[in-house]
């Protein structure tokens, strides 16, 4: 980008201001100011002495400013959502997200604010969206926000009671729920994020029939893949496939007699392997069943069971798993918050490597405890036990930071998404946003 220091005067509202053409290009080649240069980012001229924009003209002036100086300081006369609506004029939104939070890092998160929900009853699970938004599922209803935290139209699909909910994009959510018996609804639907209205519905077909069926885990492919365990009345257990743009079923994978797919509590995409990682894990089945499964070959190329192991007590009880690319293993926990691993190399079953130095938490269980979840970003491992998050680093995965928020009870579900963590809590409607503070400037 070449340095210009030709000045450039703006006539905004009726108030004139004068920058120069290389605080402009900071805009980037997408915003409104891309447009004033060629493809050599010089400015292109105009036979104006200045330009007219029908703006707010103090919203222009903070934007400037963050082009600038990469800060943003909004005077209290200014509505923040004023300025977010005169940052999407220009084209600067994505600047004005970098300015109010940093780059993802779980060991300098610090707890933005806690939002109180509209849903009764508690939460099913937390959805971070890509452009930090979030999604909550409350029993039959999912609760949709946007960055700003601005709730948009809620999504249901005929009233039945939400299993997962995911983001496809910033525009468009996919919900999965249950059947209703007698009924012949439930499945998966797809809603756009900003008018609640359902696009269309996912359908399984079998022996040529649709059939109705129960949706529960999601997973996605950046090839335009949804993924969801099914189940249903007839023989319809196991994960279909269906194609994100068309919406129709493109696979189907069976459940094998005597291992579990349909019921599975967790399904996670691998894009270095082209695989699926499925998971049922107690209390929904008296059993642990974890899977990796090849569509392409139609096989499990890797699975791993606790059939037939001893349990004196319930502490070794895999709750969540979930598969490391990176390192060619599963990390699987407990409900006592033990981090335990599994070998992707060795094609036989193998057993868990339970890691002692992650044991948290001693002492009495709470009265309604949250079974731990586990999620895995930029290279750091959070574990969720009771009210407090754990943040897990290195080769060794060695505890360094934990997050916690006492007020809510235990954290049911949270997620990781647009530079931002979401923790739902359990006892209360109410969720809480960690973001990372932005660098000082020096």
């Amino acid at each position: 980008m070449g340095v210009q220091k030709d000045r450039v005067k703006f006539n905004v509202g009726g108030r004139v201001m004068e920058t120069t053409s290389t605080t402009l290009a900071n805009a980037g080649r997408n915003s409104m100011f891309g447009a004033m240069f060629d493809e050599n980012w010089n400015l292109i001229t105009n036979t104006e002495s200045e330009r007219f924009i029908d703006r707010n003209p103090d919203c222009f002036g903070v934007l400037l400013d963050l082009l600038r100086t990469g800060e943003l300081h909004v005077p209290p006369n200014i509505p923040e959502k004023l300025l977010y609506r005169e940052a999407l004029y220009y084209g600067l939104l994505d600047h004005v997200r970098a300015a109010k939070w940093g780059p993802f890092d779980g060991n300098r998160l610090r707890l933005s604010c806690s939002m109180q929900g509209q849903a009764p009853g508690d939460g099913t699970a937390i959805r971070a969206g890509p452009d930090g938004g979030c999604c909550v599922a409350h029993g039959s209803m999912v609760h949709v926000y946007d960055w700003m935290l601005e709730e948009h139209p809620p999504l249901n699909l005929d009233y039945q009671r939400v299993n997962d909910v995911g983001w496809v994009d910033s525009d468009n959510v996919v919900i999965g729920v249950s059947e209703r018996l007698g009924r012949g609804d439930g499945g998966m639907g797809l809603f756009s994020s900003h008018t609640g209205e359902l696009r269309y519905k996912f359908h399984v077909c079998h022996e040529n029939q649709v059939k109705s069926y129960t949706a529960g885990a999601l997973s996605f492919s950046s090839d335009y893949k949804i993924f969801s365990s099914c189940k249903g009345r007839s023989n319809e257990y196991g994960v279909g496939v269906w194609d994100q743009v068309t919406g129709k079923q493109i696979d189907f994978f069976y459940e094998p007699l005597g291992w579990s797919l349909g019921d599975a509590d967790k399904l996670q995409w691998l894009e270095g392997s082209n695989c699926l990682l499925v998971a049922t894990m107690f209390p929904r089945k008296d059993n642990c069943y974890i899977s990796l499964l090849d569509f392409r070959e139609k096989r499990m190329v890797w699975c791993w069971s606790d059939v037939g192991a001893p349990f004196a007590v319930d502490e070794k009880r895999v709750r969540d798993a979930i598969a490391m690319e990176d390192n060619s293993s599963i990390c699987v926990v407990n409900e006592f918050e033990d981090l335990g691993f599994m070998d992707l190399r060795s094609s036989a079953a193998t057993s868990i490597r339970w890691s002692s130095r992650s044991r948290l938490m001693k002492g009495k269980m709470p009265e309604e405890p949250c079974y731990p979840k586990l999620a895995l970003h930029a290279g750091q491992l959070f574990s969720s036990m009771n009210d407090c998050i754990s943040v897990f680093c290195g080769p060794e995965w060695v505890l360094t930071s934990r997050l916690r928020r006492s007020y809510g009870g235990s954290i049911c579900d949270f997620s990781i998404g647009g530079d931002r963590l979401f923790a739902l809590h359990s006892e209360e409607n109410v969720f809480d946003i960690w973001e990372t503070p932005t660098p000082p400037i020096i």
